[in-house]
């Protein structure tokens, strides 16, 4: 068998829609040191699209079951996998891709969302002098450039701050931040700086004063990693690539060489995992691009292989974006046991984590209570006290194994390099294994270098570099604009269609319902406070979106960012797809039940609804005890000892308030433990403890009672909304 180190490729170019962040004249410095780089020629010698959209996946299906043979056949539709796809599809192969899931379901979609070279990494290869950690490193910014140049929609550069509380850590980390900037050489998105006291505080005022020597900022930049990867896969089937998603490989095949009388890898049996269909996908060429499940396919090539995947499971939370400034990170370089924190704005809310721990391969990995509170610890020590870090403020938490090299040397993962390797096993089977999301690009040219020598495929060399991903290469920071004007569509909402799908937004919005209202003319919410809008869900499909879990966690985010806001848009969503798909009232329900058990066990909800449960302990004082029943008892007028939706509307409507039933369901059954359809005096006063443990936030019952107590002989309207929403309390005012 013979195990080749990656060859490492020079990468150079950069520019693109940086300039809203770095300002014009440091754009056109910028740009201009990158326009004459040799690199971006590769991409001008690619031909245009063979397809303007890409075709159905039932025409998909159709190529891979009529294709005699293929040059080229990826398995994993993970980011890597899927810039083989378009590595391979863009020299000129033959080129097919299949996915046993969705696209990015794995490890590609549950990432810290940025694109770095690693500063960690930078370190370490000082400290220990490793010239193979700092040709990754160098090579990481590289493709950061050029990752910030094909796909400006989906990235764009981001500062962030490392606070310095003791004076000998500044010129220390000063140094190594300024090493960073020199290894990205003329990548450098923008110089880094240091921060006075004050100034740091002005940037991020939450953050912790005491001992605050001053801070340093340095920039990488940030992605929306599902809709990025989505973009490669998609970019591939425009170029003409067979690409196909829920095909699951049953084994592979196999021919003996004439010449060699050995086996040789030959294709792969596929299932359609949405039908139950099986045929056979014959290629020259078979690359295994699994991510954590390398080591399962190259068993199915050779029982005896030996592993070369060590998977580390990483978990992060997300909390409501008042956590953090909307422009500027904070990276935690040393955290209690050693690893480092990032602690980032996206998407509006605020990203913590990540952690990094030994752990068995899963396609469904689960966010764990104990990595949770780790990561909020972590956050409480950087953040001022006058913010209280609660628990019941995790909206989203979920875990992403990285399929990290072996180094047999290492005593623990966290020393594991993420340099990739590319494995070719004595039938011809190539792996493609390690690396990170950074370097995805290059991990694709030297896979399909190391397939074009090993099966004397012809091409010539790779065309990725500053080849636009789709909705990249007319998208500009202004598309929204017109997306106002010429549709009608609320300004958040155009914001966030541009961003997501770039110059394809048009297509989004020629799809957009009419509201009804004056204002916005078109455009209707999958949920009030995120700009998810219906039209998406349409267009999802035309993405290859084929279950509800698909379209909550990658084709939306809404999973990734509010667990519950993804549920109560779930059965929306589910009514639109069965529409478009055809689907009956079995399937719909069992769609509905599936991505409910995703978002209650992959997507934290069980963490987070498991903050009250009916064996909640209730430590409330006397006083806090006879408060709380009497507010309990102005709905409970009847003194029953429970509450309904009844008791609630009439209280409501004692005070002119008007509310959905639907929606005073949904309230209390919140609080409803025992799921009886009532509200008892004990979940009440159990609510209520948690909410002074801070282990639960944003209680839509606790708000509505305290406001409606509040507000009996006023008769004031209330407005009701979720955590973070319209009727946002601090949990002082709630209790």
């Amino acid at each position: 068998m013979a195990f080749q180190k990656a060859v490492k490729g020079t990468i150079l170019v950069g520019g693109g829609a940086l300039a809203s962040v770095l300002g014009l004249s440091q754009f056109a410095h910028y740009r201009r040191k990158q326009v004459n780089l040799a690199y971006v020629e590769a991409a001008e010698c690619v031909s245009e699209p063979v397809n303007r959209e890409p075709p159905s996946r039932e025409a998909q299906l159709l190529t891979l079951q009529n294709t005699s043979e293929f040059d080229i056949l990826v398995i994993g539709g993970g980011a890597t996998g899927c810039g083989c796809a378009l590595d391979a599809v863009t020299r000129g192969l033959k080129t097919a891709l299949v996915e046993r899931d969705d696209f990015s379901s794995g490890t590609s979609s549950r990432s810290t969302k940025l694109i770095h070279g690693g500063v960690r990494y930078l370190q370490k290869a000082i400290m220990k002098l490793d010239i193979e950690q700092y040709r990754m490193v160098k090579e990481a910014l590289h493709e950061r450039a050029n990752l910030l140049e094909i796909a400006p929609h989906l990235s764009a550069p981001l500062p962030i701050m490392l606070p310095i509380y003791k004076w000998w850590q500044l010129p220390y980390y000063w140094i190594g931040i300024k090493l960073y900037d020199l290894v990205a050489g003329s990548n450098c998105l923008k110089s880094s700086y240091v921060l006075s006291k004050s100034r740091a505080l002005e940037h991020f005022p939450m953050l912790q004063k005491d001992k605050l020597v001053g801070a340093i900022v340095y920039y990488d930049g940030q992605h929306n990693d599902a809709r990025m990867n989505l973009a490669i896969a998609l970019t591939a089937a425009r170029y003409g690539a067979a690409t196909a998603n829920y095909m699951e490989v049953v084994s592979l095949l196999k021919k003996t060489d004439p010449q060699t009388g050995k086996e040789r890898v030959s294709g792969a049996r596929c299932k359609d995992v949405l039908t139950g269909q099986e045929f056979d996908v014959r290629a020259k060429c078979v690359i295994n691009a699994t991510g954590p499940f390398t080591d399962t396919v190259r068993k199915m090539d050779d029982k005896n292989a030996t592993a070369i995947c060590q998977p580390s499971a990483g978990v992060h939370i997300v909390m409501p974006g008042y956590y953090s400034p909307e422009s500027m990170g904070l990276l935690d370089p040393a955290t209690s046991d050693g690893r480092v924190i990032f602690f980032l704005p996206w998407q509006k809310m605020t990203i913590a984590g990540t952690t990094d721990t030994p752990t068995d391969v899963t396609p469904h990995p689960i966010p764990s209570e104990e990595d949770i509170n780790f990561i909020l610890n972590e956050v409480r020590n950087y953040l001022s006290c006058d913010v209280e870090v609660r628990r019941g403020d995790v909206l989203a938490a979920w875990s992403g194994i990285r399929p990290l090299v072996t180094d047999p040397k290492s005593a623990d993962t966290q020393s594991i390099s993420r340099n990739h390797v590319v494995d070719i096993s004595e039938s011809g089977l190539i792996t493609i294994a390690g690396g990170k999301w950074t370097t995805y690009r290059s991990m694709a040219e030297d896979t399909i270098n190391a397939a074009i020598k090993t099966h004397d495929l012809k091409a010539g060399p790779s065309r990725t570099v500053g080849l636009f991903l789709q909705g990249g290469k007319d998208w500009s920071p202004t598309l929204y604009i017109r997306l106002v004007q010429d549709y009608g569509l609320e300004s958040e909402v155009a914001q966030h269609l541009a961003a997501t799908y770039g110059d394809k937004a048009f297509e989004v919005a020629k799809m957009a319902s009419v509201t009804g209202k004056r204002w916005p003319i078109v455009g209707v919410r999958l949920v009030s406070e995120f700009p998810y809008i219906e039209a998406e869900v349409k267009y999802g499909i035309k993405e290859y979106a084929c279950t509800a879990v698909d379209m909550i966690s990658r084709r939306t985010r809404l999973a990734f960012l509010n667990v519950q806001a993804a549920e109560e848009a779930l059965p929306r969503i589910v009514e639109l797809m069965g529409r478009e798909l055809n689907w009956d009232d079995y399937k719909k329900q069992e769609e509905l039940e599936t991505a409910r058990k995703f978002l209650y066990y992959e997507m934290g909800y069980k963490s987070r609804s498991e903050q009250l449960t009916d064996r909640s302990e209730i430590s409330l004082r006397p006083s806090d005890v006879d408060r709380y029943k009497k507010r309990f008892h102005k709905f409970d007028a009847d003194q029953k000892g429970f509450i309904t939706i009844v008791d609630v509307q009439r209280v409501l409507e004692s005070i002119n308030v008007q509310m959905d039933e639907n929606t005073l369901h949904e309230i209390l059954n919140e609080v409803d433990l025992n799921k009886n359809g009532q509200v008892e005096l004990n979940e009440f006063l159990q609510l209520m403890s948690a909410i002074q443990k801070g282990r639960v936030s944003g209680s839509r019952l606790a708000i509505l009672m305290k406001t409606a107590e509040e507000n009996l002989d006023r008769r004031v309207p209330i407005p009701v909304d979720r955590s973070c929403g319209g009727l946002e309390k601090n949990v002082n005012q709630t209790r």
